[in-house]
């Protein structure tokens, strides 16, 4: 999925042929003076691609997004939207095994896919801070009835894992089952898979972790020594999918990693200076929009972008990571069942958009991953 580039060229700072007089040395520009052109080429590249290209690029990236009307598919049977300032998002990260997914997934290629990943992410009124909620895989749960967004319907199912949802009825049956679970309506749907979660991070530059341990699992092709390394997109994929690198192997050790990655990847969003460099700043919108899937309602460039902008005042330190009260469960301790009245702690909080109390996860099931990945 390469990212192209529709930018007119622009001659490098210093290299358009000029005229000079005969006989006279051109005095070197300053500092100053070069700190200065660069910037006025970085403007001008602004200027170019939202001039005379930008009706062009607003097309390429708006056909480059895949949306799916959640709200159609649920109907009006879903819990009554909380009108207090905040939102709820519901982020997956996709593990198909179809198409260039199968190498890096590893796994059969049986056209199916599951929900590797799953946040609830809770921005406050004033979207200066958020909660994350990660939703254990492993989660036996009763899944409900669900129609996805062909239309086909699937009938309720009791005691299945959690990322079985996805895998049955895509989207549409997710979010219901988030919503039967928590009680909260989801405003907002985004879904990950694995090559674009890789080529964004290419584009980025990579993201900068420090590992305390060493960590090596050759299912997720993961092989990382304790201390500071700038992650590649292979390397992070690696990262955020491996269970048994490191820990006690369980799914919840490597919600541990993932939560301590996307704290790394928002100080990594920070410092890139996008904003600065256009052709970058393309580049991403472009890797971006081919990346995700969304609902219908950001399923435009436009939305996207109101969307983004609201959530670009919350850093990593205003953003609380959590995951679902959870226990083990004592028939098979690779499974884990919600531990209720500590779930209903989290959810009421969320409803009522107030911090998760420390009371609500406290005792309950947690991996051993938790302190070995920190932003680098």
């Amino acid at each position: 999925m390469a990212a192209e580039s529709t930018q007119p060229a622009i001659p490098e700072p210093g290299t358009t042929q000029r005229r000079r007089s005969k006989g006279r040395r051109r005095k070197a520009p300053s500092t100053g003076r070069k700190a200065l052109r660069a910037t006025a080429w970085s403007a001008a590249g602004v200027v170019l691609l939202g001039g005379a290209g930008a009706g062009y690029l607003y097309l390429k990236l708006n056909g480059n997004l895949h949306s799916v009307d959640i709200n159609q598919a649920l109907g009006s049977d879903r819990p009554t939207k909380i009108d207090n300032g905040s939102e709820n998002i519901l982020v997956l990260g996709s593990d198909t095994r179809t198409g260039k997914n199968r190498k890096l997934g590893g796994g059969t290629d049986d056209g199916s896919a599951r929900s590797d990943t799953a946040m609830i992410v809770h921005v406050y009124e004033g979207h200066k801070k958020a909660s994350v909620v990660s939703m254990p895989r492993d989660t036996l749960v009763d899944r409900p009835r669900c129609t996805d967004t062909k239309g086909t319907a699937h009938p309720a199912a009791s005691g299945v894992m959690f990322n079985e949802a996805y895998s049955t009825g895509g989207a549409a049956c997710a979010v219901k089952t988030v919503e039967s679970i928590t009680g909260i309506r989801m405003d907002h749907y985004l879904e990950v898979d694995f090559e674009g979660f890789q080529k964004l991070i290419d584009d980025l530059g990579g993201v900068r972790v420090t590992t305390t341990k060493n960590i090596r699992d050759p299912q997720s092709h993961l092989d990382l020594r304790a201390g500071t390394h700038t992650l590649d997109g292979e390397q992070a994929l690696g990262l955020v999918r491996t269970r048994h690198g490191v820990g006690d192997g369980s799914d919840l050790g490597r919600i541990q990693l993932q939560q301590a990655f996307v704290k790394a990847l928002i100080d990594q969003v920070k410092h890139v200076g996008v904003f600065t460099n256009p052709k970058k700043l393309y580049d991403l919108a472009d890797t971006a929009t081919k990346a995700v899937t969304t609902d219908s309602d950001l399923g435009s460039v436009n939305s996207l972008i109101d969307f983004a902008d609201g959530l670009k005042g919350i850093s990593s330190s205003r953003m609380k990571m959590v995951t679902m009260p959870v226990r083990y469960d004592p028939a098979n301790p690779n499974r884990v069942l919600l531990a209720e009245s500590k779930a209903q702690q989290v959810w009421n909080a969320l409803k009522n958009d107030e911090p998760i109390p420390a009371s609500a996860t406290k005792g309950t099931a947690t991996g051993e991953a938790k302190g070995v990945v920190s932003a680098g």
